[in-house]
């Protein structure tokens, strides 16, 4: 479990992150959303003690991060892929930081499986891609078999197939009642991962709930409904809280009532309907509405720019 309490950090004037409270339970996947410069990567950096916090503390599994006597056993991070030292090799790199806890080569080799890198385990990390790097980090972060796992963009680089396997991963630790916190920007992928979120913007927390609440209160829900008698549906359903919107593409988009309640009440009219169906927003919608007014670099629209083509 992961624990903050008003925690504060401030680089000279700048406030990186103000006063924020959460916890991370274990057995379920939290992921950690914000835009650049919203305070993520020092939230978790201060976690692990790489940073100091001006004011306020934060535990992992009940204890400050230093006080834990063998600390790659209580947590495992990934936060920076590029921190392998390029001249080892990636069997050597994780044999040097399993001797500094006493771990065995059994479990050397077992992470170096589990992660896909046995093909390259006595290669030089100086010359892995991204991806392959990524990999190595979160064998690295396996490698004390911790209750607690923090990933800073960990799909970076990675195909379509180490994505997967990271989402699979995250989900059967989480599974195993360890307390897992993610970091991602890929919207779509975090929506098959997490199963509650931290939206942080400008160092405040935006919001902090089930993936599911987090999308619905942000977002809008609407039934979507195609009929040739379009006219006649509008007046049929119209009152002071069903607001219908007829699109571009003919199709008649409902706010304030069900499917179900749509449906019922065309065919009481005789409205025939050739299409219906409940139409929910997506996190990207969700995050975009939440982050819109706390996004601190932001670029031009493309229309905007008045680029030449």
């Amino acid at each position: 479990m992961i624990t903050a309490e008003a925690l504060m950090k401030r680089y000279g004037n700048k406030v990186a992150v103000d006063g924020i409270s959460f916890t991370v339970e274990p057995g379920q996947v939290t992921g950690f959303l914000g835009p650049n410069g919203a305070g993520k990567s020092t939230t978790m950096r201060m976690i692990v003690g790489l940073d100091k916090p001006n004011s306020g503390r934060v535990e992992v599994n009940g204890r400050q991060y230093r006080g834990h006597r063998a600390p790659l056993q209580e947590v495992g991070v990934l936060l920076d892929a590029r921190a392998a030292h390029s001249g080892r090799t990636a069997y050597k790199h994780l044999l040097a930081i399993a001797a500094t806890h006493g771990i065995g080569a059994t479990r050397v080799h077992e992470v170096i499986q589990m992660a896909g890198l046995d093909s390259v385990a006595r290669k030089r990390v100086g010359g892995f891609s991204l991806g392959m790097r990524q990999r190595l980090g979160i064998a690295t972060a396996l490698l004390g078999d911790p209750a607690t796992i923090i990933l800073d963009e960990p799909v970076n680089g990675l195909d379509p197939e180490g994505i997967r396997w990271v989402r699979t991963l995250m989900r059967d630790l989480a599974a195993e009642g360890r307390t897992v916190l993610l970091s991602s920007h890929l919207m779509s992928e975090m929506a098959q991962t997490a199963d509650r979120l931290i939206v942080v913007g400008r160092g405040k927390i935006l919001a902090d709930d089930s993936i599911t609440n987090v999308i619905s209160r942000a977002t809008r829900s609407v039934t979507r409904v195609r009929t040739r008698d379009t006219q006649r549906l509008v007046d049929t359903i119209a009152g002071t809280e069903v607001v219908a919107s007829v699109m571009p593409d003919g199709a008649v988009e409902i706010q304030g009532m069900t499917a179900e309640e749509v449906a019922l009440a065309a065919s009481a009219s005789g409205v025939v309907l050739y299409e219906v169906a409940s139409v929910s927003g997506s996190l990207e919608e969700a995050y975009l509405a939440l982050t819109a007014g706390e996004v601190e670099y932001r670029s031009l629209a493309a229309a905007g720019t008045g680029a030449h083509r």
